[in-house]
């Protein structure tokens, strides 16, 4: 080991859905925009304090087609990566800075497609609650074995 660690553990709500780039050789990436937020209160006026902190995420390939295919904004997500950073030259011919996230690992927590079936699950479930089950009794003779 070289005595050194590049790991970061996040649980964040995305901010977008996921963009999606594609390379020449059928290589990919995907990206989006994870906030976690603190929230604290403040012992001097006892007001409860949010604050939201954003973070660039990049997944690869196979990954970044899961990510494209099952989240969209709003959607809960655990994710394991590192920190890179990196620089380019915009068109202006200025150099530009950035820091993202790499992400090595993930597990989705919520998402919207997941929480929109259980809601219609449960206005199904909610409305069929007038009917009432049909008084059906099985034979005494009707046994299995």
């Amino acid at each position: 080991m070289n005595g050194t660690l590049n790991k970061v553990l996040l649980i964040g709500h995305l901010g977008d859905d996921v963009k999606m780039h594609y390379f020449e050789g059928g290589n990919c990436i995907g990206r989006f925009p994870l906030a976690t937020n603190e929230v604290y209160i403040n012992k001097q006026t006892n007001e409860k304090i949010t604050s939201t902190e954003w973070h660039n995420l990049v997944v690869r390939n196979k990954a970044a087609e899961i990510c494209e295919k099952y989240l969209s904004k709003g959607d809960k997500i655990f994710i394991e990566g590192r920190i890179k950073s990196r620089q380019w030259q915009a068109e202006d011919g200025s150099t530009k800075y950035t820091t993202e996230i790499q992400v090595t690992e993930f597990t989705f927590l919520t998402t919207k497609k997941e929480v929109d079936g259980l809601k219609s699950a449960q206005n199904l479930e909610t409305k069929n609650t007038n009917f009432e089950a049909p008084n059906t009794v099985a034979p005494e003779n009707d046994l299995p074995f």
